[in-house]
């Protein structure tokens, strides 16, 4: 790790100590009177916890501002409640409740509570008390938490704000002893200091965690209830129960009873690892041919396609692979890339799926029109990934429907519930809405691979208007979700992602796909809109014909009608969409 202190290098560009034989520079002192040496510079480095860097750049986590640093914890809290809801095969019941400690405005008590399979006593501490501690990070399968450093982190920013320490009830099944701790971290050392007793709690099983921050709390765009929202639509399957500040509740039911798929833990693909991972993966292999490294380390790889390998690298199979030389790594390297390998497997990540999309959007945006579509899942550096895009398109009632008689009929305007709405007016930028792995992700739009790829989609081909470098303009959600077993975001804070190119041309890809379904239905809107004009006229002048018809065949009232009727149908059916 380069040293980022501000202290001049020990070494040169070749590795040479340059410090060692330097002469004392006059005028310099170390503080003490004495000249600045190699060894009294020594005397002053020391190792620096994850924790005690964190510490002093918690905004690399997301808790840059009082309003993020809010939304940020109950992220975090929600993505692990989540994820050990569904780990366990147990339907989420989530309830977040956030209040603010006694009259103030700056600070709060954020407490999520589910019903997980909860934690056991030894790992409590771990889990709330110590960065860069967990179980997924190796682990090849979706999941939302990636790093062991959310939760913990939330409650660093609580101890560093407040001063008090997380509060976390436990209890791990229905025969256990409910438990409650009180949790603060030593940033020193990376370790946690707490206190545990036994408690009372009625639940079967779950955790809830309490963490007294400072914050600042709001509504509308970029707060909790927006996030909660989105956390809505892309997790259909659980039940979201809010209390603001202000006693307020907002209930996000459930819309379907299905769990996502159950994910399992795979190994890394061979096409996209990189020379110095590949390197590494053959030091720490236990195979003692290259044919079998090949076959047990990786996925998709058979005899038939390690062979293929191995005859394109000009390496024998029966190689022990601690013996290659880093040349003919890198031919095996090349010969990886040259050779066909069937796509990773779909049992490590759960995309959303297209109907359960759709059910999320209509469950909580109003539209007219709801797409959607889910790429097969493809690579990048060896990790399986797969994009799905949905969209939800036009206000109930600002486009036309006909009916099975063949008329042209306006459909009523459903008025949307008094809770923020995702969907602007026709003449302002389409919301978008990015999802990592299910978890929206609220800031750093501009920074995401996600929008830069739906800026760059030329969205006029849909007959859509969209100003230069800009997102398009019209009554329009456009929701894309990336479901992976390692997403690659561009910080700790874990709000963009990465421009990778694998990644942006699968966004690419189907975002056109999607689009393409939506230029259908608005060319017919707009085809249906022109007949509707048109056909206005028919009713505007033929009761003008119908009284000259009356006067010159005799008609009676009765007559006239049924005439008018009978030449609106026949002039309405003459005209061909």
């Amino acid at each position: 790790m380069s040293d980022t202190s501000g202290q001049p290098s020990l070494f040169d560009a070749d590795g040479n100590d340059t410090m060692a034989t330097a002469k004392p520079k006059k005028g310099k002192s170390d503080g003490g009177g004495g000249s600045v040496t190699a060894e009294t510079m020594a005397k002053k480095q020391r190792e620096i916890s994850v924790s005690e860097f964190f510490t002093k750049n918690r905004h690399l986590l997301g808790f840059d501002s009082p309003r993020k640093a809010l939304l940020t914890a109950v992220k975090e809290a929600v993505d692990n409640s989540l994820d050990a809801c569904e780990e366990a095969r147990i339907l989420p019941d989530i309830r977040v409740r956030i209040a603010r400690i006694g009259q103030s405005e700056k600070q709060f008590t954020m407490t999520v509570e589910d019903n997980g399979p909860g934690i056991v006593k030894a790992q409590v501490p771990n889990v709330f008390g110590r960065l860069l501690y967990g179980s997924k990070f190796h682990r090849l399968r979706q999941s939302r938490g990636q790093q062991g450093i959310g939760i913990s982190a939330a409650g660093m920013y609580g101890l560093l704000t407040t001063g008090n320490p997380v509060r976390v009830r436990t209890k791990p099944g229905k025969k256990a002893v409910p438990l409650y701790f009180e949790i603060t971290i030593d940033t020193a050392k990376n370790r946690p200091d707490y206190t545990d007793k036994v408690v009372e709690w009625e639940k079967d099983h779950g955790t809830e965690v309490s963490i007294d921050l400072e914050g600042e709390y709001r509504r509308g765009q970029r707060s909790v209830e927006e996030f909660l929202k989105l956390m809505a639509v892309a997790n259909p399957h659980v039940y979201l129960h809010f209390t603001d500040p202000d006693g307020n509740v907002t209930e996000y039911q459930r819309a379907t009873k299905e769990l996502p798929p159950e994910v399992e833990e795979i190994k890394p693909h061979p096409h996209g690892v990189e020379l110095g991972v590949l390197l590494k993966m053959i030091g720490e292999s236990e195979n003692r041919t290259v044919s079998a490294f090949l076959q047990e380390d990786f996925s998709r790889v058979g005899p038939t396609v390690a062979k293929e390998i191995c005859q394109t690298a000009g390496i024998k199979p029966e190689t022990n692979p601690r013996r290659l030389e880093s040349s003919d790594v890198a031919k095996i390297k090349a010969a990886i890339d040259q050779t066909k390998i069937m796509a990773p497997p779909l049992s490590c990540i759960a995309p959303i799926g297209e109907d359960l999309i759709i059910t999320g959007l209509k469950k909580e945006v109003e539209a007219d029109f709801y797409i959607a579509t889910s790429r097969k899942p493809v690579v990048y550096r060896g990790h399986p990934f797969a994009i799905e895009v949905g969209i939800a398109y036009g206000k109930p009632g600002d486009t036309l429907h006909m009916t099975d008689s063949g008329k042209i009929v306006e459909v009523a305007t459903k008025k949307p519930e008094n809770q923020e709405v995702l969907m602007g007016a026709a003449d302002e930028p389409v919301r978008l809405i990015r999802f990592a792995n299910r978890v929206p992700l609220v800031f750093q739009q501009s920074a995401c691979a996600i929008s830069k790829a739906v800026i760059a989609t030329n969205w006029k081909n849909y007959g859509l208007q969209q100003p230069r470098g800009a997102l398009p303009i019209g009554p329009m959600v456009i929701f894309v979700h990336i479901a992976s077993v390692w997403v690659p975001f561009t910080s700790e804070s874990k709000e963009a992602i990465a421009s990778y190119d694998e990644i942006l041309e699968e966004l690419r890809l189907g975002l056109m796909e999607a689009g393409r379904k939506l230029g259908t239905h608005v060319r017919k809107g707009k085809k249906l809109a022109n007949e509707f004009k048109k056909r206005n006229y028919i009713e505007t002048y033929i009761p003008h014909l119908v009284v000259a018809l009356k006067d010159i065949l005799k008609l009676d009232e009765k007559e006239a009608t049924k005439a008018r009727d009978n030449l609106t149908t026949v002039l309405e059916k003459s005209r061909k969409l």
